[in-house]
């Protein structure tokens, strides 16, 4: 362990910005003369600030640690709080603490130290509920030059999935080291600060499902662009953002409320999108149980990665199309890895005990029967109909024009093959499927490939194909001119 002696050791070669480890980062923190800040944790210990301790010269770094966990204190300091784990109070935290910091060493080094203050609220596995699940809030508020005039500030949520309450502050420790040193030393290469955040970590540990900067450290970011990273390097399966672009920790938006989800590419969205969702939608508020329930119905268009692109990394211009089609229309937007129906059921099982409708195509539905698709689950198109149907889900299941006699197709005049219309009709004895109907059946010829090569070939045939508000934002900015293969 080094000491305060140790000071101006930089640990061999070790720079900066190759740092990996926690260790090699808080000792880069404590060595770098620009930083100095408070550390304020809550919940899980002060496994942050400890890294910094024990690592030597962190007289270079700390200007203090606090650890306010009894909630009359906490409230005295921050205010009140409906919920202490919570944005809410992550951001209370971050403003006094970098407020009070600032004034009274502003003066004294204001000249020659970015000021900081991470902060963290974080409730972990403890003696009265010892099973897992720990989860938390985490950001920094720093300035990116001396005496800015603004700070900037980076907030992370992140669920602690570890085997021990030990593990799981372990692993805050690190997930927290991490975010700081980021900040500081990647703040430039968002994408590589979020990448970062997993060093020294795995996901069987750590789970981040939120990011979001903002400040002049991170003008231009578009943390639209920050959730897909999330999902795309594997950091969470799905992360949210609002109709207007606000990133959300998917609690925020789904607690406890019924939810109805359209998946889709939405490369663009048609009528048929968005007829197939209001239909769906209208039959959905007239279950008992969404009927019944306090919380108005969240309704979320789903985009998952497995349909975004072929690519490894779905293009930033492309996916950005979308999720402007998608806020056109007003929708909450969920990021996913899921690709079986029954993964996107379980993730929002998690947030709620409510309603969950799906809105599918009869193709969609064709593939549910599919075993190709369930070469990984034991029981097959058994066990994943188990798992999807196994709460409260419904699917509501919209026609289809056959493009070869232009017939439509429909849940109850097309059954799968034998033995899976047996299945078929069990669901929909027990009330799990329902046929919903077209509002305008010329909808049901829409296809995305077509309307996407219309586009492609400046035939203005294809503003007739989707909804006015899309045809105009795709118009505007000139969207979806060349086609993918």
């Amino acid at each position: 362990m080094r000491n305060e002696d140790d000071y101006d050791d930089r640990s061999g070669d070790t720079t900066a910005t190759s740092a990996t480890t926690a260790r090699e980062k808080a000792l880069a923190l404590n060595l770098d003369a620009t930083s100095y800040g408070t550390f304020a944790e809550i919940g899980g210990g002060q496994e942050v600030a400890r890294w910094f301790f024990a690592v030597g010269g962190a007289a270079g770094t700390v200007a203090k640690t606090i650890s306010a966990y009894d909630m009359a204190i906490s409230d005295g300091l921050y205010g009140p709080a409906k919920r202490y784990v919570s944005r809410q109070r992550l951001e209370a935290m971050l403003t006094q603490e970098f407020d009070e910091l600032r004034q009274r060493l502003d003066a004294r080094f204001g000249a020659t130290r970015c000021f900081f203050a991470f902060a963290d609220t974080v409730a972990t596995r403890s003696f009265k509920q010892p099973a897992p699940g720990g989860r938390g809030w985490i950001g920094i508020r720093f300035q990116h030059e001396r005496r800015a005039a603004e700070p900037s500030q980076i907030i992370v949520h992140a669920h602690l999935p570890d085997s021990t309450a030990a593990r799981e502050q372990q692993a805050l420790g690190i997930l927290g080291v991490n975010l700081i040193h980021g900040a500081f030393f990647h703040r430039a290469d968002p994408a590589r600060l979020i990448a970062a955040l997993m060093d020294g970590l795995s996901r069987e540990r750590v789970e981040v499902d939120m990011i979001k900067f903002s400040g002049p450290a991170f003008a231009g970011v578009d943390n639209r662009l920050m959730t897909l990273q999330l999902v795309d390097r594997a950091l969470t399966d799905a992360a949210m953002f609002t109709a207007d672009g606000e990133v959300v920790q998917p609690a925020e938006v789904l607690y406890k409320r019924p939810i109805l989800v359209e998946r889709g590419s939405f490369r663009p969205a048609t009528k048929l999108t968005l007829d197939l969702l209001e239909r769906a939608l209208e039959r959905f508020l007239k279950e008992p149980a969404v009927r019944d329930c306090k919380q108005k119905p969240a309704v979320l268009a789903e985009m998952t990665l497995r349909n975004l692109n072929p690519q490894p990394m779905t293009s930033h211009d492309d996916f950005l199309a979308r999720a402007d089609i998608l806020r056109t229309l007003g929708f909450d937007v969920l990021i996913s890895r899921f690709e079986p129906y029954y993964q996107l059921a379980d993730y929002l099982a998690a947030y709620t005990e409510e309603m969950i409708g799906l809105a599918v195509g009869l193709p969609t539905l064709r593939q549910v029967a599919d075993e190709s698709y369930y070469y990984d689950l034991p029981g097959g198109v058994l066990e994943s109909v188990g798992r999807l149907f196994k709460r409260a889900v419904k699917m509501y299941v919209y026609p289809t024009r056959d493009p070869q006699t232009g017939q439509i197709r429909t849940l109850s005049n097309t059954p799968p093959p034998p033995p899976w219309h047996h299945l078929r009709n069990l669901l929909v004895e027990i009330g799990r499927l329902e046929e919903i109907s077209a509002s305008d059946e010329s909808y049901l010829s829409i296809r995305t490939p077509d309307v996407l090569a219309r586009i492609a070939a400046d035939d203005p045939s294809w503003e007739g194909m989707v909804p006015p508000a899309v045809a105009e934002i795709i118009r505007a900015k000139g969207l979806f001119r060349t086609v993918q293969s």
